[in-house]
């Protein structure tokens, strides 16, 4: 089962984003900054859809359609389900956000594992609902631990697969029976923002349960990683009409700007750049998995562009220390891991650095 906390916003603990590069060039006089906290492309952004961006310029002057009529009519294309099942938004997490003001109120519940996205807690907190976190199993969700917890008062459940910050994944069969177990009136969000970096035969197909009519179930995916497209913010979610007209009752008017929506059919256009992503994400976990065994250090098999990596002390002062060396990186406090680093997977010459900086603090550290 899982543990009940208190409601409202002073169980808020503001979300507190990577460090920007510019902050640390300032605070440590430093020239050189590479930023591996925050699980973004170093490859930048889809060419073609930069390509977009500067077309759509011109036309700033308007204000966006509100429907986003032809983004979703590309994601239509490219996901194989009606665009009226296709819902887009301000990133994944605007979509979270529009969620939790649809379906909570101060009488509901909402069941979460432990160390996974903060911001399913802090939104369901500003809209008084009751958070309910399950206990986590080999750093992966526990799916069953999860269906227990759930009473007449939930109303939504965030499965994060893969999850972050750990990387795991629960597989197809899992997903299935967690499934068939929960109510309808419990909405069942999967929450798939790194789906595209998963290397696992064993992936459940999301989609079909949207194309079996599942009234309980959305799946949201993101434009950050894959894409390179973190800084429009841009997200989108999957699900039947029916739950769909819901989220758009609560959704601001223009949620989604104009270059944002041009970046998205860029984007889904270059495959090629979303090829380069993946075959250099693979390398560098690879290359992690090989330094971090070398060094002796425990670390979580990821399917995602990041890997949980145990420095078997205080991360948030690792942190501190490779922020002299001018690397970004993200402690686990956050996600009651504070033993553990996030360490986004860069380019090859990132990810040495990042190695040679981190051996060298952790020895210092060691020593003092």
């Amino acid at each position: 089962m899982g543990v009940r906390y208190q409601r409202g916003l002073e169980c808020i603990a503001p979300y507190i984003p990577g460090k920007p590069i510019e902050e640390v060039k300032r605070e440590y006089g430093l020239e050189d900054v590479i930023k591996l906290a925050s699980n973004e492309n170093p490859l930048g952004p889809s060419p073609k859809a930069l390509v977009a961006l500067q077309q759509a310029l011109p036309n700033l002057n308007y204000y966006p359609d509100g429907q986003c009529f032809s983004l979703r009519q590309a994601l239509s294309l490219h996901l194989q389900v009606p665009p009226e099942q296709i819902a887009v938004s301000n990133g994944a997490d605007g979509l979270i956000l529009e969620l939790c003001m649809a379906y909570l109120d101060e009488g509901s519940e909402v069941v979460v594992s432990r160390s996974s996205f903060p911001i399913y807690d802090l939104f369901t907190h500003a809209m008084r609902g009751t958070l309910i976190k399950t206990p986590t199993h080999e750093y992966g969700l526990d799916l069953t631990a999860m269906a227990d917890s759930i009473t007449e008062r939930t109303r939504l459940v965030f499965v994060c697969n893969p999850n972050n910050p750990t990387g795991t994944v629960v597989g197809a069969g899992e997903v299935d029976d967690f499934i068939q177990h929960v109510p309808e009136h419990v909405l069942i969000v999967l929450d798939e923002a790194y789906y595209h970096f998963v290397d696992t035969r064993d992936y459940p197909d999301s989609l079909r349960y949207i194309r079996e009519g599942r009234p309980n179930v959305i799946v949201l995916r993101t434009f950050s990683k894959a894409y390179g497209l973190a800084g429009i913010r841009l997200g989108y979610g999957i699900a039947v009409p029916l739950l769909l007209d819901t989220i758009h009752k609560v959704r601001e008017p223009f949620a989604v700007n104009l270059l944002a929506q041009a970046a998205g059919i860029g984007a889904l256009n270059d495959e090629e750049f979303l090829r380069q992503t993946l075959d250099i994400n693979a390398a560098g976990r690879r290359f992690f998995y090989q330094e971090f065994q070398r060094m002796g250090l425990f670390f979580v098999p990821s399917h995602t562009n990041f890997v949980l990596v145990n420095v078997s002390r205080n991360a948030t002062e690792v942190c501190k220390n490779l922020l002299k060396h001018g690397l970004i990186v993200r402690p686990g406090l956050a996600y009651d891991l504070p033993q553990f680093l996030r360490i986004t997977v860069g380019t090859a010459t990132q990810n040495s650095r990042l190695v040679c900086a981190l051996e060298d603090v952790l020895a210092k550290i060691q020593l003092s």
